[in-house]
């Protein structure tokens, strides 16, 4: 499967070129030196790749694999095939439900799979008001279950799927569905914003328009455990029909559609997550249920560490980061001359494997980015994942006091700082350290439901040397990874 004639790829943003344009730098979820031969530099225009030739092709291809580059998604044509499906699950919720097939307006084909809902004539009045196909399950089966009895109905390429609770802009689903003529890509789903609606401007309200659970930011990914987008939300995702098989895990209440991606991810197709068109998702705004469905979250956690265990870890630490991080927690007075040592060792190292022309300095850029990036995921684990074993240490230990009270105010402060937030620091504040209570709490409850804690270990991931072997052809050649190191 190759990319057709006209695909375009943009370098990411945080893809650097280096050494006088003779390399790559970036990718994720390792960040690799990719070194481009003449032709292949000749094929990088600036900061894009556009397919003329099976050269072309294959240049963007690897670019797109190692998530140097992303689909210029503004310069691909529309797909010549998209018929889509909209398969649109509910229970209860006619209001909603109304909204949503409103905004989708007339001309598409819409299931809406009703799953057991309190009040099945409302939910069939509004579909058929709107011209969709209903179909009522005899019991409710839960998300997975009513999405895959839409699945089977459907006889188009692709198919949409969009909870009942969502607002589409007009353009999302056909954006979305350029991302496809690249034949490797099984899902593609926008970026989930808040709804604006009177219930959301509560506090909990506008937290979680600021920092919602489903929300994954603005840069666009190549979706893969590890990688700084590593799941996608069934909110509204979009696929392949073909690549799905039997769809969703019906055994999963919460967490079905990260086990999806993974699966997807696993099986060598591609998902992309595609910030520049939105879904609006009217969020929890009471408290009570706002913090019931961050529980509910967190309790995935035990589930998919079952069925992905290298996948699903709540950090992931490079032998010397994880050092690093230990000498910084212990707070000794070996703590700063250890962190110094390893940082200037580690910086020393990566600047030998890349070899370039600014080799010295970005050796200290990569280095100074994994330390932040590796002591912002130890704030997490302390605030978060591990908050209870958090609370009984601070209970006996002046260190842990002192890490918890940085961990818990660094993160906030950071947010704060470079976002627009629509809440007071107060408030922020407090919704994030409940948000974090909330979803630990539901990792261990899952965990200890399951007798296991794997979802609560962070992962150790040693670099790897990425010499991979290419075909013979001459485009293949044009990215030859030479070195990578855990980012």
């Amino acid at each position: 499967m190759t990319l057709p004639e006209g695909f375009v790829v943009v370098l990411d943003a945080k893809t650097r070129v280096v050494d006088g344009g003779r390399a790559l730098l970036g990718g994720a979820p390792v960040t690799r030196l990719v070194r481009l031969t003449p032709r292949a530099r000749k094929i990088l225009q600036g900061r894009t790749v556009r397919v003329r030739d099976a050269a072309g092709a294959a240049l963007a291809d690897r670019l797109l694999e190692l998530a140097i580059a992303h689909p210029y998604i503004a310069e691909l044509p529309p797909h010549p095939d998209p018929r889509c499906t909209y398969v649109i699950p509910v229970r209860d919720r006619p209001r909603q439900l109304d909204r949503l097939l409103a905004g989708l307006g007339a001309g598409h084909e819409v299931i809406v799979v009703d799953d057991a809902s309190a009040d099945r004539a409302a939910i069939a009045t509004v579909t058929r008001r709107h011209g969709a196909r209903y179909v009522a399950l005899p019991r409710n089966v839960g998300p997975a279950g009513a999405r895959n009895a839409g699945l089977r109905l459907v006889r188009t390429p692709f198919v949409a799927f969009v909870d009942s609770d969502v607002v589409l802009d007009k353009d999302t689903v056909p954006t979305l569905l350029k991302h496809f003529n690249d034949p490797r890509t099984a899902v593609a789903v926008p970026r989930i914003t808040g709804l604006r609606t009177p219930s959301s401007q509560s506090w909990i309200g506008r937290y979680e328009n600021a920092r919602g659970s489903l929300d994954l930011g603005a840069r666009p990914a190549s979706v893969q455990p590890g990688s700084y987008v590593s799941w996608v939300s069934s909110a509204c995702l979009v696929a392949r029909v073909d690549a799905l098989g039997d769809g969703f895990d019906e055994s999963m209440r919460v967490g079905e559609d990260v086990d999806l991606g993974w699966r997807m991810v696993a099986g060598g197709w591609r998902v992309r997550f595609e910030p520049s068109v939105v879904a609006a998702h009217e969020h929890r705004a009471r408290f009570g249920a706002w913090f019931v469905r961050k529980l509910e979250y967190g309790t995935g956690a035990h589930p998919l560490a079952v069925r992905h265990p290298r996948s699903v870890a709540p950090a992931i630490l490079a032998p010397w980061s994880a050092v690093l991080t230990v000498a910084v927690l212990a707070q000794r007075r070996w703590s700063a001359p250890v962190a110094a040592a390893v940082f200037t060792v580690t910086a020393a190292r990566i600047s030998r494997k890349l070899d370039v022309e600014e080799s010295a300095s970005l050796g200290v850029r990569l280095t100074a980015g994994g330390a932040v990036g590796s002591l912002l995921q130890t704030g997490a684990l302390i605030t978060r994942h591990w908050w209870p074993a958090t609370a009984v240490g601070c209970l006996v230990s002046r260190r842990v006091r002192r890490a918890a009270v940085v961990a818990a105010v660094a993160d906030t402060v950071l947010e704060y700082a470079t976002s627009r937030i629509d809440l007071d620091f107060p408030r922020y504040w407090l919704a994030h350290r409940l948000d974090d209570v909330a979803y630990g709490s539901g990792v261990w409850l899952s965990a200890l439901r399951g007798r296991s804690a794997a979802s609560l270990l962070p992962q150790l991931r040693k670099p790897s040397s990425s010499r991979r072997k290419t075909p013979s052809n001459s485009s293949a050649r044009s990215a030859d990874s030479s070195s990578s190191h855990s980012s």
